[in-house]
C-alpha cells in the first residue's frame, strides 16, 4: 500500500521579514526547519522598496530628475543583497546578471515616465512589480546557494486578473487551474512565489491591491488544497488591539474567518478581508506567526472559535467624519436610503458606518475626511427640492472623530454585552455620537470623539480582557522634591501592585522645572531619575498638560507635588477630561471663589475625582472627617487647632533657654520650615488652610476674610535674604522671650491657632497662649491637632490629632488619596 504524503503549507513572508540581508538568512532558517513540506514560499518587496518605487514614478512624472537618485538608491541595495547572501560565485554572477538586467528594465520604465511626464495606473503596476521580482528572485538563489533546491515563479504567468490596473480582481477559475498545472509538472522542492503580482489575459502586469502578497499566498494555497497557511509578519498574530493604543494588548489564540474580517475593515492591519476569502471559501487555516520571534504559536484563523473571552478584539479607524441627513419629510417616503447612497456611489465614495433611527427622521453615515465635501454636495443636489422646501434639512457635518469596533462570536450568544460596554464608556465619561450593530451580532460600532479613541479603547479593553486582573491607575506626576520623591519611593515599594485592593500604580509621566518624560509601559522608579534627566526633554507645562489631555490613560490620575499657583489652573481642564486630580497643593483651594468652583464643577460634570486631604494637616485625616460631617446633616459650630506642624515645632521647642531665633533657625534646619522660614511665620500658610476648611464647611470666604497675625517682626520682614532675617530676628528675642515668660507665670503655653467661628462669623490666625483644659496645650514636636464643634458633637469636640508636618506623612496622605481613586475605578469594572 502506498504511503500517504503529508500534506504541504504555504508561507508568506512581508517585507520587513525580508527587510534585510539577516532577514532573509532568517527566512531561509524558518523554511528548511519547517516540520511540515512547504509547497511554496511567498514573499513582498524588500521593506520600504514599494514606496521607494512609487516615489521614484511620482517625481519622474512631475519632471523631477530626482527620480534617478531613489532608483540609484534601490539598485545599490539589491546589488549589495546578492553580495551580502551568496558567496558562491558562480551562483552570484548569474544573480547579478539577472538583477541587473532587471534594474535596466526598471531604469528604462522610470525614464520613459520621465520623458512623458505621465504614470497611468498601468505603467504603475509595471513600476511596482518589481519589487516583488527582485526579492523573489534574490531570496529563490538565496534557497539555491545555501543548498535548498527552490524555484523562482513569477505570479504575472498564473495569476490571471482583470484589466482594474493598481487593484485588479483576480479570475479565480483560471487562476487556479494555472496554479495546479504548474505545480503538477514543476519537480523543484520550494517554490519562491512572487506576491501581489498577476497579469491580464492579455499578459499585461497588474497588481492585486492592498494586502496582495498575503491574498497570493491565499491563492495559491486554495489551488493547491493545502493544509494550511503561514503569514509571517512583524506581530505576534492578531492582537485585542493596538498594542500602540494598549499597552495591554496582547495575542489572541484564535479566532474565525468572520471575526477576522470584521477586525480588517475596523483598522486591524494584520490580513485583510480579501486574502481571507480563498482560505475561507476552501477551510483552509491561516496562522499569523512572527518571524522576529518564531517559538511563539501566533494566531490561528479558522471556522471554529475558542470559548475564552466574551469579545475577540477591539479595532478602531481613527479620523472620520460623520455626515447626519434628516428632515421631517424622511419620515414614511419610500426610497430616501436609496437615493442617498446613490448619490453618495456615483461620486465613489466608500461609506465605513450606517445607521438610521426607528422613526426614519435620521441617517447618519461615516465616511473618509478626504470626501467629505464630495459627499456634502452629493446629498445637497439629490434632495435639492427637499432641501427647498424644508422637508430635509441640509446636512450636517461633524469631524474629528474616531470608529471604534468591539469583535467577537461569543457576543451573540451572550446576554449583557452592549450594556457592559456602554456602561464602561459611561465610566470613562466618553460621548458616543453614534452607534451600529450588525445583524449577525459578533460587531458592535460606535463614533467617538477622535480625542477619546484611545481612552475608550483602553477602558474597554480593561473591561473585557483585563477582568481579573489588578485594574491599572496610570499616574502623571508633576513636582519631584521631597514629597514628590517620597512619594515615588513609597509606589515603587508596593511592588507596582496593591494585592488587597487590586489596582496596579503605573507611573506613566514625570516633570519636574526641568526635565518631563512620557512612557505609557510604566517608568522605572528605581531608576527615574537618571531616566528624567538622560531621556526626557526639556520641561513645558503646556506640552505636558496638554500631552496628558490630549492623550489620556484610562484610569489617569494626575498628581501635583509643587506650591504653583500656574499648575492648579490646569486642574479644571484635566478634570473635564476626566483625569482625577489629587494634590497637597493648596493653591487651588485657597485661591479665587471662581476658580475654586471652576473645579468642582468639572469634577462634577466628568465624576473625576479632586482629593486633596493633604492641603490641611499633611496625613491627618481632617478635610474628608469634616466633608463627612457635613454631607451627613451635621452643622459646625467652631473649628480651631494648630494647623501648622512648622509653628507646631516652633513653639513647642521655644522652652527653657532657648532664643526663639534658635529655635527658628534649629527647624530651618531640621528642614521643617520652608527655605524662606518668614513664609511658614507670616501665618499665611495656616491663613490658606483655615479658608480651604471654612470653604469645606460652606463658608464663601476669601483669604482676606481672615484675620491673620503675623509673626514675622516689622523689622525683618524687609530682610535682603535669609542670613539678613536671622541677623534681624535675634535682635527681636526679647520680644519673644516676654511672651514666653508671661505663658508660664500663667501656666500657659505658646500656640498659633487658626479659629473658624460660624456663629459669631469670625475667622482669625494668631498666637494665643492657652491652658492645660486647651486640646492645643498638649502637642509636641511638630503634631498638628484640630477640634471640631458640631451640633452632634456639642459636648465634647472631636479631636484629631497627629503628625502634621514632614514628606514622609505628606506623601502617605497622598498615596492614600490616590489609591482611594484607584479602588473606585477596580470597584466600576
Amino acid at each position: 500500500m502506498k504511503k500517504k504524503q503529508p500534506q504541504k503549507i504555504i508561507m508568506k513572508f512581508g517585507g520587513t521579514s525580508v527587510g534585510s540581508p539577516g532577514a532573509v538568512k532568517r527566512v531561509i532558517s524558518l523554511v528548511s526547519s519547517s516540520k511540515e513540506p512547504v509547497a511554496g514560499v511567498v514573499v513582498s518587496a524588500f521593506a520600504d522598496v514599494t514606496n521607494q518605487l512609487i516615489m521614484a514614478a511620482r517625481l519622474a512624472s512631475n519632471g523631477s530628475k530626482e527620480y534617478n537618485k531613489i532608483f540609484l538608491e534601490i539598485a545599490d541595495r539589491h546589488i549589495e543583497t546578492v553580495h551580502e547572501l551568496i558567496s558562491h560565485s558562480k551562483i552570484q554572477k548569474d544573480t547579478l546578471e539577472q538583477v541587473e538586467l532587471m534594474l535596466e528594465e526598471l531604469e528604462s520604465v522610470l525614464q520613459g515616465v520621465y520623458l512623458i511626464k505621465e504614470s497611468s495606473p498601468k505603467i504603475m503596476d509595471t513600476i511596482l512589480s518589481y519589487g516583488e521580482r527582485l526579492s523573489a528572485y534574490i531570496i529563490a538563489q538565496s534557497f539555491f546557494d545555501s543548498g535548498i533546491k527552490a524555484n523562482y515563479v513569477d505570479t504575472r504567468h498564473l495569476v490571471k486578473t482583470d484589466d482594474s490596473f493598481g487593484s485588479a480582481r483576480v479570475l479565480l477559475e483560471q487562476t487556479y487551474k494555472n496554479i495546479s498545472i504548474y505545480f503538477a509538472k514543476s519537480k523543484q522542492t520550494i517554490h519562491i512565489i512572487t506576491g501581489f503580482l498577476g497579469s491580464t489575459v492579455h499578459d499585461e502586469t497588474t497588481t492585486i491591491g492592498r494586502g496582495g502578497s498575503d491574498y497570493t499566498a491565499s491563492l495559491f494555497g486554495a489551488a493547491l488544497h493545502v493544509s494550511k497557511i503561514e503569514i509571517w509578519t512583524d506581530v505576534d498574530g492578531v492582537m485585542t488591539a493596538d498594542p500602540g493604543k494598549v499597552s495591554s494588548a496582547f495575542s489572541i489564540p484564535q479566532m474565525t474567518y468572520k471575526e477576522a474580517m470584521e477586525m480588517s475593515h475596523f483598522g486591524a492591519k494584520v490580513i485583510y478581508p480579501q486574502t481571507m476569502i480563498p482560505a475561507y471559501t476552501h477551510k483552509i487555516p491561516l496562522v499569523i506567526r512572527n518571524t522576529f520571534n518564531p517559538s511563539f504559536v501566533g494566531t490561528i484563523i479558522s471556522h471554529e472559535t475558542s470559548n475564552g473571552y466574551l469579545i475577540k478584539g477591539i479595532s478602531s479607524i481613527e479620523n472620520v467624519t460623520l455626515v447626519l441627513v434628516q428632515g421631517s419629510g424622511m419620515r414614511g417616503t419610500p426610497g430616501i436610503a436609496a437615493r442617498l447612497f446613490t448619490a453618495l456611489a456615483r461620486r465613489n465614495i466608500s461609506i465605513i458606518l450606517i445607521t438610521q433611527a426607528s422613526s426614519e427622521y435620521t441617517i447618519c453615515f461615516a465616511i473618509d475626511p478626504k470626501d467629505t465635501l464630495s459627499a456634502r454636495e452629493a446629498v445637497e443636489e439629490e434632495f435639492i427640492h427637499e432641501m427647498r422646501d424644508g422637508y430635509i434639512d441640509p446636512p450636517i457635518i461633524k469631524e474629528q472623530l474616531s470608529i471604534i469596533a468591539v469583535i467577537g462570536e461569543q457576543m451573540r450568544k451572550t446576554l449583557g454585552i452592549s450594556g457592559k460596554l456602554f456602561t464602561t464608556l459611561g465610566s470613562a465619561n466618553v460621548n458616543i455620537n453614534a452607534i451600529a450593530q450588525g445583524s449577525s451580532e459578533r460587531n458592535i460600532s460606535f463614533v467617538v470623539g477622535q480625542k477619546d479613541e484611545k481612552k475608550a479603547v483602553n477602558a474597554i479593553h480593561q473591561a473585557f480582557f483585563n477582568g481579573k486582573d489588578p485594574k491599572q491607575i496610570h499616574v502623571y506626576l508633576v513636582g519631584t522634591g521631597l514629597i514628590g520623591s517620597t512619594l515615588l519611593e513609597q509606589i515603587n515599594a508596593l511592588k507596582l501592585i496593591v494585592q488587597q485592593e487590586n489596582i496596579t500604580l503605573k507611573v506613566v509621566g514625570i516633570a519636574n522645572t526641568k526635565n518631563m518624560l512620557f512612557n505609557q509601559q510604566g517608568i522605572n522608579l528605581v531608576s527615574w531619575k537618571s531616566a528624567l534627566k538622560e531621556e526626557g526633554t526639556t520641561t513645558s507645562l503646556s506640552r505636558f498638560m496638554q500631552t496628558i489631555i490630549k492623550d489620556p490613560q484610562a484610569n489617569a490620575i494626575f498628581v501635583d507635588c509643587t506650591t504653583s499657583d500656574e499648575i492648579a489652573q490646569w486642574y479644571p481642564k484635566l478634570l473635564s477630561a476626566t483625569i482625577s486630580v489629587v494634590t497637597p497643593n493648596k493653591k487651588a483651594n485657597s485661591g479665587s471663589l471662581t476658580h475654586y468652583h471652576a473645579i468642582r464643577d468639572a469634577a462634577h460634570k466628568t465624576h473625576a475625582f479632586f482629593l486633596y486631604e493633604t492641603n490641611v494637616c499633611a496625613g491627618l485625616p481632617i478635610v474628608k472627617r469634616i466633608h463627612d460631617l457635613v454631607a451627613t446633616g451635621d452643622e459646625i459650630v467652631t473649628i480651631e487647632g494648630v494647623l501648622s506642624g512648622t509653628l507646631s515645632y516652633i513653639f513647642n521647642n521655644f522652652v527653657g533657654d532657648k532664643k526663639f531665633s534658635e529655635v527658628v533657625k534649629e527647624a530651618q534646619r531640621e528642614g521643617y520650615t520652608e527655605p524662606d522660614p518668614r513664609d511658614d511665620l507670616n501665618g499665611m500658610d495656616v491663613g490658606r488652610k483655615l479658608l480651604i476648611l471654612a470653604r469645606e464647611i460652606g463658608l464663601p470666604l476669601k483669604l482676606q476674610d481672615i484675620a491673620i497675625e503675623n509673626l514675622v517682626p516689622q523689622s525683618c520682614r524687609n530682610a535682603k535674604n535669609v542670613d539678613d532675617f536671622f541677623t534681624k530676628l535675634v535682635h527681636e528675642d526679647d520680644y519673644f522671650e516676654k511672651l514666653k515668660k508671661q505663658a508660664l507665670r500663667e501656666k500657659k503655653k505658646l500656640v498659633y491657632i487658626g479659629q473658624i467661628d460660624v456663629k459669631n462669623k469670625t475667622f482669625a490666625c494668631k498666637l494665643e497662649m492657652v491652658d492645660a483644659h486647651h486640646p492645643c496645650y498638649s502637642l509636641s514636636g511638630s503634631d498638628n491637632i484640630v477640634s471640631v464643634t458640631t451640633k452632634r458633637y456639642n459636648k465634647t469636640p472631636m479631636v484629631i490629632k497627629g503628625p502634621g508636618a514632614g514628606a514622609e506623612v505628606t506623601a502617605d496622605g497622598v498615596l492614600s488619596d490616590i489609591i482611594t481613586v484607584g479602588k473606585y475605578y477596580a470597584y466600576e469594572k
